[in-house]
């Protein structure tokens, strides 16, 4: 089992600044705005061949009311979970009250804590440091997050004293991580992405909170379920250009954007009440783009009327028609009703855009639909597809070789879309085709002619001239 490091404190202390540092990813947002962290946070870390996770954590304040009690509560989660605790201050700001309680609260927990002294650069450390040994926590250790400095000694003396020694090289060699299936939940904000993400995790993972941007981070969250491995995607929900105003909310979209595209299969939510708006359209139409597996659930499906429901689904199949590979679900996040079928779409789109075929299989295929139905002719020349191979998954890249690709309509490369798509069975992920022409081995080389072949062109020409004074000899007579 790989070590689990928890960083805590007030907030803005620099947690997710050091969370970035020892993952050496850019994948925690930071920003000069107290409360930015919300959820528990993990990634993988890695020192010389020591491997270690550790979890960024929201500020912990001790009077939090609302959402920030949420947040509190998640980071008292991660405390429980970590084989090793980082409580980070702030040497430029000196000991709070916040900072008392924290150390309270850790010294209850009896867990192996290092009290650590963030924001030395510029300062004398000892100077810095020297407050803090009031807190009771041990000889403070002191690192400049933001420069690096301090970083590696810190994450070096907390593995030693876990008792974390290096691996073997053969050990080092023979590990190996298996790829999970990755899922991105994304849609507006407040349509029940975090209570979509708690539920199908059967606990309270990530806050959820009735207030529209709870989410700000994508939080990547790795689980086992049935044997198979997942990794749930909790995204920042997307609104319109105009609506934005705070700048971390530009980074939150980013972040939901890339999740998008790390993900394999794209779990889009939409509010059941509020039907199919077009910003829901945007986002779809971006998953499709980006060639990701998508399963479409409609929440909150609960309380509404047989009537509300039946012009729901009149409008999906109506705006949603763009999106027809996809399978629909109609669920209830908040108590439970229909979330459990969703995994059978998920491992169905996903098993279908990473399925493989052989090039014969494609090729025998491409015969068969041409033949059905033969592509146009282009300046008197029929088109001629030849041979068609798999040019990668997630999503499957058809690429179909052939003369006059160029010139082959979109009608019939839509015809070809659709063939494959119905007889390779493909559902739930769009499908691509890339379509080649062969070059042709001749273009550009001049053909140079033996003496022979120019005196028998020389004879041509000349008898084409008498022909032709012939004619004209003929016209003048007559």
């Amino acid at each position: 089992m790989l070590p689990v490091i928890a960083l805590v404190g007030r907030p803005n202390v620099g947690k997710s600044t050091l969370f970035n540092r020892l993952t050496r990813s850019r994948d925690a947002l930071v920003a000069d705005l107290p409360g930015l962290t919300r959820d528990r946070k993990y990634g993988e870390g890695k020192l010389g061949t020591r491997d270690y996770l550790v979890i960024d954590t929201g500020g912990i304040s001790g009077d939090e009311a609302g959402i920030d009690k949420a947040m509190a509560e998640q980071s008292l989660l991660a405390i429980d979970e970590a084989d090793v605790v980082l409580f980070l201050v702030d040497a430029r700001a000196g000991i709070n009250p916040a900072d008392e309680m924290i150390a309270d609260h850790l010294r209850r927990q009896r867990k192996v804590c290092h009290l650590v002294v963030n924001k030395v650069d510029g300062l004398d450390p000892d100077v810095a440091r020297s407050d803090f040994f009031a807190l009771g926590m041990g000889e403070p250790l002191t690192i400049a997050a933001s420069h690096g400095r301090g970083v590696t000694a810190l994450i070096d003396y907390a593995l030693d004293e876990l008792g974390i020694e290096e691996p073997d090289e053969q050990e080092a060699a023979d590990k190996v991580y298996d790829d999970s299936v990755r899922i991105a939940i994304v849609g507006r904000p407040n349509v029940g992405k975090s209570t979509l993400v708690n539920r199908m995790l059967g606990e309270d993972r990530v806050v959820v909170y009735d207030q529209a941007g709870t989410t700000r981070d994508s939080i990547y969250i790795p689980y086992e379920r049935d044997g198979q491995d997942y990794t749930l995607i909790d995204t920042a929900g997307v609104r319109r250009r105009k609506h934005i105003k705070e700048a971390v909310e530009k980074f939150s979209i980013v972040k939901t954007l890339q999740a998008i595209k790390d993900s394999n299969v794209v779990v889009a939510v939409i509010d059941a009440r509020e039907g199919v708006t077009e910003q829901d359209l945007h986002m779809l139409g971006f998953v499709i783009d980006s060639g990701r597996a998508l399963v479409v659930a409609l929440n909150k499906w609960d309380g509404m009327t047989q009537e509300q429901k039946e012009g729901v689904k009149t409008q999906v199949e109506r705006r949603l028609a763009f999106a027809a590979f996809a399978r629909f679900h109609f669920i209830s996040a908040l108590h439970g009703s229909g979330v459990g079928d969703l995994y059978g779409s998920i491992n169905e789109a996903y098993r279908c855009a990473m399925a493989k075929w052989s090039t014969n299989q494609l090729t025998r295929l491409l015969e068969d639909v041409v033949a059905d139905h033969q592509p146009p002719t282009v300046h008197n020349r029929r088109i001629k597809l030849r041979y068609a191979h798999q040019g990668g998954s997630n999503p499957p890249v058809i690429v179909v070789h052939g003369n006059q690709t160029d010139s082959l309509p979109g009608a019939y490369k839509r015809y070809l879309e659709n063939r494959f798509i119905k007889l390779l069975k493909v559902k739930g992920t769009p499908m691509r085709f890339e379509f080649r022409t062969g070059d042709n081995p001749f273009a550009g080389k001049k053909n140079t002619l033996t003496p022979r072949q120019l005196a028998k062109k020389e004879r041509q020409r000349q008898h084409v001239k008498e022909i032709k004074q012939r004619q004209k000899k003929r016209a003048k007579k007559g």
